[in-house]
């Protein structure tokens, strides 16, 4: 048993059973390539045993250095982009209560959170400065070539500001690497300067990299229990990997969702009902968007936060185009609650509601969803979730890392590239006048 159950009720009239039958020869295909790596870049498939084949060591460390920025440091600042920050974020978002970032300093028991080089902009770099002030900090720069521009701008300034707030000997101190063993930008600096360092693994790309160093330590500085997140993504390693399809949720979801796609719902919204689920769908849409949108093929992954995008997307998902499917990620046991009030009057219209519970409201809302997107031609797919806790996360981490890179391989295509990511780069380096660049600059102004 796991704390997922995959809920396809809502398919019925989209979906026949043939249909599931019918694909299944070419999902155990699928299936077969990912777990024993007889499919195309099987050397990116070190994730999949991540949650029970991690260094102890290092795991050991990474709790160490969580407890001293937890002892010396009242922020951490993240820097990275993509993979690099998407699940960090995610976590800590999924974990903690709705405000967490907002508490005070005499509330909050542990370091506030922050990342940067996430963008470009400078107005976003200016507003963290003057967030800081005086504030005790330390870093955490992700990157594992070191070179990335997003990070390496921002790991030059609070580098800087690291540097003249406590001298070079302590600022050093106060900087966690994390990046690849042995090469790179990062790893020269490591070695120069004496940063403590974590390890990107070879075999791991940034979107399937939440469960390495890359999420675990800004996680485990935040509070959060990093050992039941790695129990619930083991248990979860062992169900998925070593089930068949009619008990395999991860496997179900990558048959539904290409079942729809090959009948023209190319486009797929994950959804939720709670506010702080939000970077869960952000990490979603990398993971989803980045291993399966290539050769001019793949679904296209885009997400809605519900009751709230009812109102603004409602329209358009229930009459608009229907090219969309939609992803339900839905918790069963919340972590409060609160009574609608009894006032005695109805001026608001919500006497009927008096007593009820906002959950109870919450979840009848859900259910009138699927009825009305059923209704209106939308096929609904329901993850439901026991509840927001590490374990269950690291659960929903690995379910969703091995349904999308099973579709990617159903799908007839690489999963662990991005081949495509590289084209703005190599614009972007020709308009800065990057050395090496000057033949693609000169092709970009004379086609501009």
């Amino acid at each position: 048993m796991t704390n997922i159950k995959f809920d396809t009720s809502a398919l019925k009239s989209f979906v026949k059973t043939n249909e599931l039958n019918e694909i299944k020869p070419m999902l155990n295909t699928a299936r077969d390539e990912l777990v024993n790596g007889t499919g195309v870049e099987n050397k990116m498939r070190q994730w999949m045993t991540l949650p029970t084949d991690y260094d102890q060591d290092e795991f050991t460390r990474i709790k160490k250095a969580a407890k001293k920025i937890q002892s010396d440091s009242k922020v951490l600042v993240v820097i990275g982009i993509g993979g690099s920050y998407l699940g960090a974020k995610m976590a800590l978002d999924f974990l903690h209560d709705n405000f967490y970032e907002s508490m005070s300093e005499d509330e909050r028991e542990y370091p506030q959170v922050v990342f940067a080089g996430n963008s470009i902009s400078g107005s976003y770099v200016n507003d963290l400065i003057k967030f800081l002030g005086n504030k005790d900090f330390s870093v955490n720069v992700i990157s594992k070539s070191g070179t990335t521009t997003e990070p390496s701008i921002a790991f030059r300034i609070f580098r800087e500001l690291l540097v003249k707030k406590y001298g070079q000997a302590e600022a050093n101190k106060r900087i966690y690497v994390t990046t690849d063993a042995k090469n790179g930008a990062l790893r020269q600096e490591v070695n120069e300067n004496g940063y403590e360092s974590f390890i990107i693994p070879d075999g791991i790309g940034g979107r399937y990299s939440v469960l390495s160093a890359v999420g675990l330590l800004p996680i485990a500085t935040s509070g959060a229990d990093i050992d039941e997140l790695m129990k619930g993504a083991a248990d979860a390693q062992e169900h998925y990997m070593n089930t068949s399809l009619e008990d395999n949720g991860a496997l179900q979801y990558a048959a539904y969702r290409n079942i729809l796609y090959r009948k023209g719902y190319t486009n797929e919204i994950l959804e939720n009902y709670e506010p702080n689920l939000r970077f869960l769908a952000e990490w979603w849409k990398q993971l989803a968007g980045e291993t399966e949108g290539k050769d001019e093929k793949g679904i296209y992954p885009s997400s809605a936060n519900f009751s709230t995008d009812l109102h603004s997307l409602g329209q358009y998902i229930q009459q608009g185009m229907r090219n969309l499917m939609e992803t339900v990620v839905k918790i069963d046991q919340h972590k409060s609650d609160i009574d609608v009030p009894v006032t005695g009057d109805n001026n608001d219209g919500i006497q009927y509601l008096e007593g009820r519970t906002m959950n109870y409201v919450n979840d009848k809302a859900f259910q009138s969803v699927i009825i009305a997107h059923t209704n209106g031609g939308v096929p609904n797919m329901v993850v439901s979730l026991k509840d927001q806790t590490e374990y269950s996360l690291g659960e929903l981490i690995y379910f969703f890392e091995f349904a999308i890179a099973v579709s990617g391989y159903l799908n007839g295509i690489n999963p662990f590239n991005q081949p495509g990511v590289e084209d703005y780069k190599s614009n972007m380096f020709a308009l800065l006048g990057k050395p090496g660049y000057e033949d693609l600059k000169k092709k970009i102004e004379k086609d501009m």
